[in-house]
């Protein structure tokens, strides 16, 4: 018999001045607001049930009107538990940044757990003159806790549109083995962290240079167009990864990292 599972969903908009414009939240997604620094709405995400596995389905929806900031990040970091061989988590991300608005999706972390099975979908579109900010952290389980990932399939989908046009896409996937896959040379070269960023801004191609130093040699970035930057970076663990992106995505939003990032 299939078990129960959690499902969760979070739509938010923001308004200029910081404020909210609408919000809805149901099943095991909530959302807090901290007070608001730079003229940004903060917004915080968690997860109620603990953690995503097979079967568990969440949807989150979050636009910037026009002239509006909009920072997102998360309580905690998440976790991908173990899931039945026939079942698959499933995230879907909107995002949404309208006119002369910025949004910035900074959640922390995600743990991978042996045997997981995710599938997470971000779709994002840009009006003209708008700005984006997004990382998205993943550690292959916790090495100080002696786990190890064996087995199991995570799979992200970026899809990112600007004024209706197609400008980005990319898919992530591990699968099988995962903690072999990541100590091949052409992967991650032995490092269980690793994260991807992206930025979309009129100043990505001058902050590019700046952007590789602080990424180190286990990060590289390029411009994929004047003013749409994606990065990787690759880390021997968590602690080492926050060491890096930190300073990348403080230079990348001109402001201070989100404070739950530093708990």
């Amino acid at each position: 018999m299939r078990q129960p599972r959690a499902r969760g969903t979070l739509r938010l908009s923001a308004r200029p001045g910081a404020r909210i414009r609408d919000l809805h939240q149901s099943g095991s997604l909530k959302a807090l607001f901290p007070a608001s620094r730079h003229g940004a709405l903060n917004a915080v995400f968690l997860n109620t049930s603990g953690g995503v596995t097979g079967g568990d389905q969440y949807q989150i929806t979050a636009e910037a009107l026009p002239d509006a900031a909009l920072v997102l990040t998360s309580q905690a970091a998440e976790r991908l538990y173990r899931a039945q061989p026939t079942e698959t988590g499933r995230l879907d991300i909107h995002l949404k940044v309208g006119q002369g608005g910025r949004l910035d999706w900074l959640p922390q972390e995600t743990i991978l757990f042996d045997a997981a099975r995710v599938v997470r979908r971000f779709d994002v579109d840009l009006a003209p003159g708008a700005r984006f900010l997004a990382v998205e952290p993943l550690i292959s389980g916790r090495l100080a806790m002696g786990e190890y990932v064996h087995s199991g399939t995570l799979t992200d989908h970026w899809r990112l549109r600007r004024d209706g046009q197609l400008i980005f896409a990319d898919t992530f996937r591990l699968s099988g083995d995962i903690d072999a896959k990541l100590a091949r040379p052409a992967v991650a070269g032995g490092n269980r962290a690793v994260a991807a960023l992206i930025f979309a801004a009129p100043e990505a191609e001058a902050l590019l240079p700046a952007i590789r130093d602080l990424l180190g040699p286990l990060g590289g970035a390029s411009l994929i167009l004047p003013d749409l930057l994606f990065a990787r970076i690759a880390a021997p663990d968590g602690f080492e990864l926050r060491k890096r992106l930190i300073p990348a995505i403080t230079r990348l939003s001109g402001q201070d990292i989100p404070r739950t990032w530093t708990l």
